[in-house]
């Protein structure tokens, strides 16, 4: 016999429910009409659905304050991820390029405002890129195993012409990428600041070690550059690519 509290959705499912299928609902289009979430009003109607979820999530009793109950289950209050959600589609747009609203001042626009003031982050120029095709490259991608490089001494013969090794690396002060040049005993080293990533370091240290050797103006036919990082070379293996662009991380 199933007792009377065992009935309906368990907790689990309840806040299941709500966060990835009512919340999103809610949100939708947030972008436009988060300034209405400052008025009282809005905020009154918004705390009243969120405090539903959470008696259905929790269980506890009518007299239960919501902001003790939300911070029980560590949800935000519903006015925040209104406002939350219309900062992530303003970052969406502008990396994309489709936003190009003039008075930044007003109305629901005001929002990249406040976006760029909260995190200095977002005042930093944008590195994504659309995808391009890349059918007929001019280099090739050679994946060799570490079997390759500990038989023997030496490079292995699929390495010709002028060796230079690219790397880059992340520390607590900030990022760096850093390449050497092995033939012609020649380092470089760049600073890429706090915020990007290894995999970005990575990659970035190709291309620029391929400036490195054109500001020589060697004649050599082959040119071998060496990277530990299988990720950053199955990126430029690839025939569609979509690598971002590291000037801007390097600015930073």
């Amino acid at each position: 016999m199933v007792g009377r509290g065992a009935w309906g959705l368990g907790p689990r499912v309840v806040c299941w429910l709500y966060v990835f299928v009512i919340r999103p609902s809610i949100t939708y289009a947030s972008l436009v009409w988060w300034p209405g979430c400052q008025t009282a009003s809005a905020t009154k109607k918004l705390s009243k659905i969120q405090r539903l979820a959470c008696l259905g999530i929790t269980g506890a009793v009518r007299t239960t304050p919501t902001h003790a109950v939300e911070a029980l289950i560590c949800l935000p209050p519903l006015e925040l991820v209104v406002q939350g959600e219309a900062c992530m589609a303003v970052h969406r747009l502008l990396s994309l390029g489709c936003w190009s609203y003039l008075h930044t001042n007003r109305g629901h626009s005001s929002i990249l405002k406040r976006l760029q003031q909260l995190d200095p982050v977002f005042n930093m120029g944008l590195d994504a890129t659309r995808p391009t095709c890349n059918l007929e490259p001019k280099y090739r991608v050679t994946m060799l195993t570490r079997e390759n490089w500990t038989r023997g001494s030496g490079a292995p013969p699929e390495v010709k012409g002028l060796v230079w090794y690219a790397d880059g690396s992340k520390m607590k002060e900030g990022t760096g990428a850093s390449v050497f040049g092995q033939t012609v005993r020649r380092r470089l080293s760049f600073s890429l600041g706090r915020y990007t990533t290894v995999f970005q370091a990575k990659i970035y240290a190709i291309p620029a070690c391929a400036h490195g050797i054109q500001s020589q103006y060697r004649s050599e036919k082959h040119v071998s550059i060496c990277s530990d990082s299988q990720a950053a070379l199955k990126a430029l293996q690839a025939v569609r690519t979509s690598l971002l662009w590291f000037v801007s991380a390097r600015r930073c």
